[in-house]
């Protein structure tokens, strides 16, 4: 755990750079502190491993304050890693990765097998990669050896003052993810900065978000900033389409789903259009006996084309293009029903069929997932 107890930093000036910030990151979160640029956010992070003295107040470090540790052990106990990488050029990638290690005093075949381990767990075959300076390199292949480097001795903490910043937006996005699949794996007590709020709802379990002087407007989960912005600085921050990047945040719950008649493909014309008059749809999702999908049927398709009620379903079973798992967000369900035009998505859980997803499903639940209406924030509404 991390806990910032009423830090200040003053500049030679006198005016603030950080003021007061209580904070607290707990064991194995990510915390994102965004803001504006000059708002502090690097200045909070650096005073954590000590690059940076606080003026006044605590920064405790599972309990101890990082001022009563020597900042060279401090340091070896915290993974740092920076935009464009910051890696020795002089240096070949094993020996980036190694440094730590060997300053912790590891024997040689320990050693090799932790920069092997590492650049795996990055997406780096060790084999190909192990023996490159940096400048051979690309922008996110750099990131990644930074990020391996920083992992080199197994600290518990990392710091990373906005390391995918200097990269395109495509190796960027990916760089994301591939880091939070690394944290899912790790649970590292991460504090990471950024002055991009999309990335920040991406990455963080909670965000911390600053304005000029180090101020903490606000620290609350990314759909909770997004949805109640405490104050008119926040919303302003976040922007006024945030209401579109709550989606981002905002998981799909099987509770919101729309269950229109289902049928297999063995049900008549006749009966499908029977479940379909008791219903609130005017259409029905096909399924096999397992439950998986097949797509849908119209009884009005049935009728228009002048085929017998007999006709089985499996006749007039149209192929659905639009669907999207459980497990994703309600942007991605969003995306799905624009890319393909549909008027709703269905949502699987493995290949089992559990529902469809509508407009009306969908700004219903986004609505619920900050507890109803909207809420009034300095004239702005969240």
């Amino acid at each position: 755990m991390i806990r910032f107890e009423a830090v200040s930093k003053r500049y030679g000036s006198g005016a603030f750079a950080v003021e007061r910030l209580d904070l607290e990151v707990d064991d194995g979160e990510l915390c994102v502190l965004v803001g504006p640029s000059g708002c502090g956010k690097t200045t909070s992070l650096k005073m954590v491993n000590r690059l940076v003295e606080p003026s006044s107040g605590r920064i405790l470090l599972d309990g101890e304050d990082v001022r009563s540790v020597d900042p060279v052990r401090l340091r070896r106990r915290i993974g740092y890693v920076i935009q464009h990488a910051g890696l020795f050029p002089h240096l070949k990638v094993a020996d980036n990765v190694a440094a730590v290690p060997r300053l912790l005093g590891w024997d040689k075949s320990r050693t090799k097998a932790r920069v092997a381990e590492l650049l795996e767990l990055v997406g780096l075959d060790a084999g190909k990669y192990r023996g490159r300076y940096p400048h051979e390199l690309s922008g996110g292949e750099q990131q990644r050896v930074g990020v391996a480097r920083a992992l080199g001795g197994d600290p518990p903490v990392l710091l990373m003052d906005e390391p995918f910043g200097a990269v395109d937006p495509i190796a960027r996005e990916r760089l994301q993810h591939e880091f939070l699949s690394l944290q899912a794996q790790l649970k590292k007590t991460v504090i990471f900065v950024t002055h991009d709020i999309e990335e920040a709802i991406t990455l963080g379990d909670r965000i911390a978000v600053l304005r000029q002087g180090g101020i903490l407007e606000q620290v609350d989960t990314p759909a909770e900033v997004l949805g109640r912005p405490a104050t008119a600085f926040v919303a302003d921050f976040v922007g006024a389409d945030r209401g579109l990047r709550r989606l981002a945040v905002t998981p799909i719950d099987v509770a919101d789903l729309s269950t229109p008649p289902l049928v297999t493909p063995e049900t008549s014309m006749a009966e499908a259009r029977a479940a379909v008059a008791g219903s609130d749809s005017r259409w029905a999702v096909v399924v096999d006996r397992g439950g998986r999908l097949l797509g849908w049927v119209d009884p009005d398709d049935h009728l228009a084309a002048g085929a017998a009620d007999g006709d089985r379903v499996a006749t007039r079973t149209h192929r659905l293009e639009a669907w999207v798992s459980a497990r994703d967000s309600l942007k991605t369900a969003f995306a799905e029903m624009l890319q393909h035009d549909a008027g709703w998505v269905a949502v699987l859980d493995g290949d089992r069929y559990v529902g469809v997803l509508t407009p009306d499903d969908l700004h219903a639940a986004l609505r619920r997932s900050v507890g109803g209406d909207p809420v009034e924030v300095g004239g702005a509404r969240a």
